[in-house]
C-alpha cells in the first residue's frame, strides 16, 4: 500500500504548534496573544493499524520550524519522512516537505510543496492565494498554471489555528471552517470539524512529559485537547454520513504549539512524540 501523509495533518501538527498553524505564533488577533517562534522535532510510530490494507509497520519524524509576527507575517518550513511497511517486505518511503508564507490578517498565503515517494518524485504544488473583497484567488504555477477562486469564507492554516485558540477561550466545544492549505493538486479544500476539550492548567501533573513541557517558558501555559477530523468538500456523503479523509488529535498550548501528536489515516494510526523542542528569536511588532 502506497500512501502518502497529507500536508495539513503535518502542519497542523506543527501549526498546532504555532500553530500557526502547527506551532507557536505572534500576536493574533483574537487568540489572546502571541504564537511563538520554534523549532519542534516529533518521532513517529504505529499505534493502530485497522482494516483489510493494514500496514505491519511504521515510523518517521516530522521537523517543523515556525516563525514570524502578526506585522511581518507567519513562515513555516515542514518535512516529515515516514517509513510504512506493508508486509512481505514491502516499504514505502516518502519525503514531504512544504513551506508556506502567511499574511499576518491573513489576506494573503503562499505555499510550495515537494513530495517523494521511494525514487519516484511527484510533480511540486507551487502557489499563492489571495483575498479579493468576498473572494480568494489562487494562482498556481505548479503543476499546471491556473487560476480560480474560491469561496470567502475559507481560512488558511495559521487563521485555522486562531480560530481553534479563539474557540477554545471563549468555552466552546465545537468548531467547523473550511480550510485551503494548496495541499494535493493545489485545488483541494477541506470542510474541517474541531473537538475542542476542557482546558488543561499548567499545574496539572504530566504523565508523558516532553521537551515542551519542560521548558520553562511552556510550564505555566494551558493547553486544550483537540481533535480535528478533514473531509473532502467535494465528496458526497453515502447514507447521511461522510467519514473523515483523516483526523489529527493533539493538545494546543495557547501560544500555538502543539503536542502529543495522533494523526488517524483511516486504515492504520500514528503517534508523534515530541523529541525536541527549542524556543526561536522572534522580531516584536512596532
Amino acid at each position: 500500500m502506497a500512501r502518502s501523509f497529507p500536508v495539513r495533518a503535518l502542519v497542523l501538527s506543527a501549526a498546532a504548534v504555532v500553530l500557526s498553524p502547527f506551532g507557536g505564533e505572534p500576536a493574533l488577533a483574537g487568540a489572546g496573544g502571541p504564537f511563538l517562534s520554534h523549532q519542534a522535532l516529533y518521532e513517529l510510530k504505529l499505534v493502530k493499524s485497522r482494516g483489510t490494507n493494514a500496514i505491519s509497520g511504521a515510523r518517521g519524524r516530522i521537523l517543523y520550524n515556525f516563525s514570524g509576527s502578526a506585522c511581518e507575517g507567519y513562515t513555516s518550513d515542514f518535512r516529515q519522512v515516514s517509513e510504512l511497511d506493508s508486509g512481505e517486505g514491502k516499504l514505502t518511503l516518502s519525503d514531504l516537505r512544504s513551506h508556506s508564507w502567511e499574511d499576518g490578517a491573513g489576506k494573503s498565503y503562499r505555499f510550495k510543496i515537494d513530495t517523494r515517494m521511494n525514487d519516484a518524485e511527484s510533480p511540486p504544488v507551487d502557489g499563492i492565494a489571495e483575498r479579493v473583497g468576498d473572494r480568494i484567488k489562487v494562482k498556481l504555477k505548479q503543476p499546471v498554471n491556473k487560476t480560480f477562486d474560491l469561496d470567502g469564507k475559507i481560512v488558511f492554516p495559521t487563521e485555522q489555528i486562531q480560530h481553534i485558540i479563539a474557540a477554545a477561550r471563549e468555552g466552546k466545544s465545537v468548531l467547523e471552517l473550511m480550510v485551503y492549505d494548496g495541499s494535493d493538486n493545489g485545488e483541494k479544500v477541506y470542510n474541517t470539524l474541531s473537538v475542542i476539550g476542557q482546558p488543561i492548567p499548567g499545574t496539572r501533573n504530566i504523565t508523558t512529559p516532553d521537551p515542551s513541557t519542560d521548558n520553562d517558558q511552556m510550564k505555566a501555559l494551558t493547553r486544550w485537547p483537540v481533535t480535528v477530523s478533514y473531509y473532502d468538500r467535494d465528496a458526497k456523503a453515502k447514507e447521511g454520513e461522510q467519514t473523515p479523509v483523516y483526523a489529527m488529535s493533539f493538545e494546543l498550548f495557547e501560544n500555538g504549539v502543539s503536542r502529543a501528536l495522533v494523526l488517524d489515516y483511516n486504515d492504520f494510526v500514528i503517534a508523534g512524540a515530541m523529541g525536541r523542542f527549542d524556543v526561536r528569536d522572534a522580531k516584536p511588532c512596532k
